[in-house]
């Protein structure tokens, strides 16, 4: 019989604890006695894992807050590293966060745990030299879309592309009409998501433009209305503020529920992010806007080495949809970008076959193939070490 398998995990964020939580119930169906241990979410902890610190301890964002925490995250990783030199696993999964995770698999790492990295950083977009860093700290990289692994691929590191677990979710059909009733909107008018982000900064740069181009768009399509999913309640306040300030708009504002607004509309106006993968998975036509204080993109267009920024056109290695960049972001070539979709709706629906594609590509199970991928490695190093009878 097989030893008892321990497994080390840590994650930082909600979206990591997703992960984890589905990852323990893949690695339980082969391994029904394993031990779960490390740094983990309520969904982690709810399926048994036991989580030596709070997780939302690591989820700190922005430059100043790490700053003021600093200390405490050092003290935290310096104790999760020790235990686990003390106590070693079958093998460390760090979850993302790789700030705080990949200094913790390297050094396991040289005290001859096997270690995993899952969900890669933007390493082939930016800052590319940490892929040497990576190389001593991980034995498997497990990447959510296929062109991050081809970059791994090209440096040597073992990598295991799994998919993404949101395309496992989201159905392959979207239901509009059931999304609208959900938000009570009119099932037969034309309907343009308006998305500046979820952070403050964000809206504070794209939000009086978007209404400004939504204007635009009225004025030569009257019949439009739109639809802002607001993230929380400051979000909500700064919004209606901006919307107050300009003439009114046939619009409809939405407490969360970004996912439904997607789902509901025609067409999605929004910031670049990992919400554009989302659109695209929900089949969505979508014109996609980023922009930054000048002197905060003048440092980041200096190491950026990715010739897109939106998440369909990285996936597709091609230009799919509309990407508006900086002084480029104005009412009316937001506006001119979006009103094409309506224009010409056989380039839409040409669009949406291409979103089925894509999503096709990165539906793959990503749990179960992950899953396969932690075990194999766990196995061959039993096999090395003689533990399997």
């Amino acid at each position: 019989m097989q030893k008892q398998i321990r497994i080390g995990m840590v994650v930082g964020e909600a979206s990591g604890d997703i992960l984890g939580a589905g990852l323990m119930v893949a690695l339980r169906n082969r391994y029904p006695q394993a031990i779960f241990e490390g740094i983990g979410g309520e969904r982690m902890i709810a399926a048994g894992f036991d989580s030596h610190f709070a997780q939302e301890r690591l989820a700190v964002m922005g430059l100043v807050e790490p700053l003021k925490r600093l200390p405490e995250l050092l003290r935290m990783r310096k104790q999760v590293v020790q235990h686990f030199i003390d106590h070693p696993p079958d093998v460390f999964i760090g979850i993302d966060s790789p700030d705080f995770n990949l200094t913790i698999e390297q050094r396991l790492k040289q005290h001859g745990i096997k270690t995993v990295h899952y969900v890669s950083p933007s390493v082939w977009a930016w800052r590319q030299k940490r892929i040497v860093k990576i190389a001593k700290s991980v034995d498997l990289m497990l990447t959510l879309l296929p062109f991050e692994a081809e970059f791994y691929q090209e440096h040597q590191v073992p990598v295991c592309f799994v998919g993404h677990p949101l395309a496992d979710d989201i159905a392959m059909e979207p239901d509009q009409s059931r999304a609208r009733a959900r938000l009570q909107l009119d099932a037969s008018q034309s309907l343009i998501a308006l998305m500046p982000g979820s952070r403050g900064g964000e809206v504070k740069l794209l939000g009086p433009v978007f209404w400004q181009a939504a204007h635009w768009c009225l004025q030569r399509r009257p019949e439009l209305h739109f639809v802002v999913p607001a993230a929380n309640a400051q979000r909500r306040q700064q919004i209606e503020e901006q919307l107050q300030a300009i003439e009114p708009l046939p619009i409809t504002v939405v407490d969360g529920q970004s996912h439904e607004v997607m789902e509901a509309a025609d067409a999605v106006l929004m910031a670049s992010g990992t919400t554009t993968l989302e659109a695209m998975l929900l089949k969505r036509p979508m014109v996609v806007a980023y922009r930054l204080a000048w002197l905060s993109f003048a440092i980041i267009s200096r190491l950026v080495k990715s010739p897109f920024f939106s998440l369909p056109n990285l996936l597709a290695g091609k230009s799919l949809v509309p990407e508006i960049l900086q002084k480029q972001v104005t009412p009316k070539r937001l506006g001119q970008e979006i009103l094409k979709y309506f224009d010409n709706p056989e380039e839409a629906q040409q669009l949406r076959s291409e979103f089925v594609e894509l999503h096709q590509s990165i539906r793959c199970n990503a749990s179960e193939k992950a899953a396969e991928a932690v075990v194999q490695l766990i196995e061959n190093n039993e096999l090395d070490s003689g533990s399997v009878e």
